[in-house]
């Protein structure tokens, strides 16, 4: 079965069905989240967006506010462009300090993260391309705590992922903070079958 690249309004539930369901929905996405987040240095996790994790968000950004019709079409407009189209990866990046203190001084470190994120494929490095519609740093060099980032590949960068064994690395190189994770083996598997 062909993997789905966008979701539509038939793929909604009705608030009802969802809310009946929530439990399992819950479970199923927390086993698919698994392999799809990777920990780069002390306090930024990459998150690796897909249609199911997509589609869970939908269904739970209209069960908390039941917004009704009009939720459902700004939902889909918001969250679609996170489903990976096939030639490229998608995360959500976020810098997770509980100390609010602590967290603005940080912040106020790491202007212009966006453009110091990448994916390293069997040595070749991918840049992170930053979404272009968001303010990921402020006017005075404040980083968002949240960062949308896609990682596009190329055919020949796609195959070598998809290879068995392939080290895939995640890393920042931003001045101050530096660093690099390798991807399991597990995650590599499943971010896999997002390139079609």
């Amino acid at each position: 079965m062909a993997l789905k690249r966008e979701i539509t309004r038939a793929d909604i539930l009705p608030v009802e069905q969802y809310t009946n369901e929530r439990r399992e929905h819950r479970r199923r996405i927390s086993e698919v989240k698994r392999n799809r987040r990777i920990e780069v240095g002390p306090f930024c996790t990459f998150y690796f967006e897909s249609y199911d994790t997509m589609w869970h968000q939908i269904h739970e950004m209209l069960y908390i506010e039941r917004g009704g019709e009009q939720q459902i079409a700004d939902e889909l407009a918001a969250y679609n462009p996170l489903v990976p189209k096939g030639d490229e990866l998608i995360a959500t990046v976020m810098f997770e300090i509980d100390d609010p203190a602590q967290r603005e001084r940080a912040l106020a470190r790491l202007g212009g993260v966006e453009h110091h994120m990448f994916l390293s494929v069997a040595g070749e490095r991918v840049a992170g391309v930053p979404d272009p519609t968001r303010e990921n740093t402020t006017p005075d060099g404040k980083a968002s705590s949240v960062q949308f980032l896609r990682f596009p590949l190329s055919e020949s960068q796609k195959a070598r992922f998809r290879a068995p064994g392939t080290q895939v690395m995640v890393g920042i190189d931003h001045a101050s903070y530096g660093h690099l994770a390798v991807m399991p083996e597990g995650v590599r598997a499943a971010l896999a079958q997002d390139l079609g």
